[in-house]
């Protein structure tokens, strides 16, 4: 790495190692470097044998950091050892220069062909390309909803390659929420909103991910809506993605979650063995990684939680072997997803087990989960239990009844702030992981 870099990355480095665990940072982002910098674009080299998955489930991340600790402009492009740094390419790529095509944000990796279809996804699938295909004509607002790891991100992006390629000059602007709130809060700093709004609801095709960390953003929110009503005012196209139904979203007024419904919603389901197979044999095929049918179907047996799971436990073993100068087999793929806390049982926890183990984290009875106790250390565990019972599957009313016979809307507010309160999460993953049944 040149000197001259060394400063910046040793901030955007510290910047990743707090945002993500210690076990994913060494093995994914450890051994990253930053390449060369043009203007407000940084260009980060990764290994070979790491590339691809850094490109697709860490891009994102490594904007968020280089946005936070170089500038909130910031772009990140993943390159190889061959790559050198490109001549001057005149003032528009200057800080303070003009600003990133909107499409600049989009992975051109995900992509209609690139996504697997099976029962569990396919109504959402066949939505997004009607979109993708006719903008604001086909389904406009329309909302996908689902666990994590299931797909959400990666049918807005297709939908945003598509229209891109071949919408005949269409623009389209992607942002997480997260992202669309620093850059609200950067134009209230600036006094630079109508700049903002303008990047908002000037384009034809506006993709926002994770809509539920709207809740507790007041002005963000406000904001949003008003967004929202311009964009389908002036034949725009909105598709959004949350991990909840608009109806589960009870820390968002009911106006807002109106409009969500206005259009049409669809669910992602976690996959079948077969489809899990399908997706582990599609992306061994894109990375040129050659497998048995099985070890595939040992890692397909194993990981059953989500797509995003599923590949990451594929790259963990092609990575694994090759550092180790092994041939994968089932028995190695065993070894590396129970080292490695990916070995997710084949059926989903009980709401029994899931509230004996919120209930031991948290050092209080079952008991007092299942009555009307209001100690804070109590209710905490209560949101856990609640919170993973969802997650595994469970639905709200089935929650509701098996935890003390509660109100469903108190199921839903419990799942809501648990989804973003931090304070919670290292309690949450204690939990999960203290579920997964041993083979």
């Amino acid at each position: 790495m040149p000197e001259q870099l060394e400063p910046i990355w040793r901030e955007i480095s510290a910047e990743l190692r707090r945002l993500t665990p210690d076990f994913k940072f060494h093995i994914w982002l450890e051994p990253l470097e930053l390449a060369g910098v043009e203007g407000r674009k940084l260009y980060v080299r990764a290994p070979e044998h790491i590339r691809s998955w850094v490109r697709e489930r860490y891009l994102p991340l490594l904007r968020q950091a280089a946005c936070r600790r170089f500038d909130s402009g910031a772009s990140v492009e993943i390159v190889g050892a061959d790559w050198v740094q490109p001549g001057p390419r005149g003032e528009g790529n200057a800080p303070g220069g003009e600003a990133l095509p909107p499409e600049a944000s989009l992975n051109p990796k995900y992509s209609f062909e690139q996504f697997v279809i099976g029962d569990g996804n396919r109504f959402a699938h066949a939505a997004a390309l009607a979109v993708a295909e006719l903008p604001a004509q086909a389904y406009n607002p329309l909302f996908v909803h689902g666990s994590p790891g299931l797909g959400k991100t990666h049918l807005l992006h297709a939908i945003g390659n598509y229209v891109a390629r071949y919408g005949t000059g269409l623009r389209v602007r992607y942002a997480t929420v997260e992202e669309f709130t620093a850059a609200f809060v950067d134009a209230l700093r600036l006094g630079s909103t109508r700049e903002f709004k303008r990047g908002f609801r000037d384009v034809d095709v506006v993709l926002i991910d994770d809509v539920q960390f709207l809740a507790h953003k007041d002005r963000t929110r406000e904001e949003f809506f008003h967004t929202f009503n311009a964009l389908l005012g002036s034949g725009r196209q909105l598709v959004i993605t949350s991990d909840r139904s608009p109806e589960e979203l009870s820390d968002l007024e009911e106006r807002l979650i109106e409009r969500f419904r206005s259009g049409l919603v669809v669910e992602l389901e976690p996959p079948s063995v077969d489809l899990r197979r399908a997706i582990l044999q599609k992306r061994s095929r894109i990375d040129g990684v050659s497998l048995s049918a099985e070890v595939l179907d040992e890692i397909a047996r194993r990981v059953t939680s989500s797509v995003r799971a599923l590949e990451g436990a594929l790259i963990r073993v092609v990575a694994y072997a090759s550092l180790k100068g092994e041939r994968p087999t089932p028995e190695l793929a065993r070894h590396v997803l129970k080292r490695l806390g990916s070995a997710a049982g084949g059926s989903r926890a009980g709401l029994s087990e899931i509230l004996d183990a919120a209930a031991g984290e948290f050092g209080v009875s079952r008991e007092a989960l299942l009555a009307d106790d209001r100690r804070p250390r109590v209710v905490s565990a209560r949101h856990v239990a609640m919170y993973l019972a969802k997650e595994s599957g469970h639905k709200p009313s089935d929650i509701a009844r098996g935890m003390g016979n509660r109100s469903h809307s108190t199921v839903l507010n419990a799942i809501n702030k648990t989804s973003i309160d931090t304070s919670l999460h290292p309690a949450v993953d204690n939990v999960r992981n203290s579920l997964r049944r041993p083979e």
